[in-house]
């Protein structure tokens, strides 16, 4: 009675920890769609609404959910709130949050790229630089879909194999 009841529990431990793993594959892509929806109301306001900086990332922060939404508020507390250059409050602000995404490295390196010339530039040059920004992440968009794809199915029965062969060698 006690080895089915730890079976039990190694079955359900390694399915759980294969269906959290698969999460993150089927996370990417939407972080990736709500981070270019985001920069694009980023451009609308910066373009169309001449709206502060400041500002359009605490309008953003409003209207985006965790952890894209902890990101820009971050943004905005430390423009407003402390002596900081525009790069160093995006760079600093994307650390903060970025263990909380299912982003990998090549987004992080996007978005730091584009926090470079954030603010620095003209509304025009400004907006070339967030079209070249939402090209990236849409190539990354891409990869991370046919990622899902590939591997979403494949760790998920992975996660309960390895429970069953956990089971067939302690028993």
């Amino acid at each position: 009675m006690v080895k089915l009841i730890g079976a039990i529990f190694i079955i359900v431990a390694t399915t759980v920890i294969g269906f959290e793993v698969s999460r993150q594959f089927s996370e990417r892509p939407k972080q990736l769609r709500a981070l270019k929806t985001a920069l694009q109301s980023l451009e609308a306001e910066i373009m169309y609404g001449h709206t502060p900086l400041h500002e359009a990332a605490r309008r953003l922060s409003e209207q985006l959910s965790n952890p894209l939404s902890a990101f820009f508020d971050s943004f905005a507390r430390k423009l407003t709130n402390s002596e900081t250059t525009v790069r160093d409050a995006w760079e600093t602000s994307l650390r903060e949050v970025w263990k909380s995404t299912a982003l990998k490295t090549g987004e992080f390196e996007i978005m730091k790229q584009f926090g470079e010339t954030l603010g620095r530039h003209d509304r025009f040059s400004q907006q070339k630089q967030i079209m070249l920004t939402l090209s990236h992440l849409e190539r990354e968009e891409a990869n991370a879909i046919q990622a899902q794809i590939k591997y979403e199915k494949m760790v998920k029965s992975l996660g309960f194999l390895s429970g069953l062969l956990l089971i067939i060698l302690l028993f």
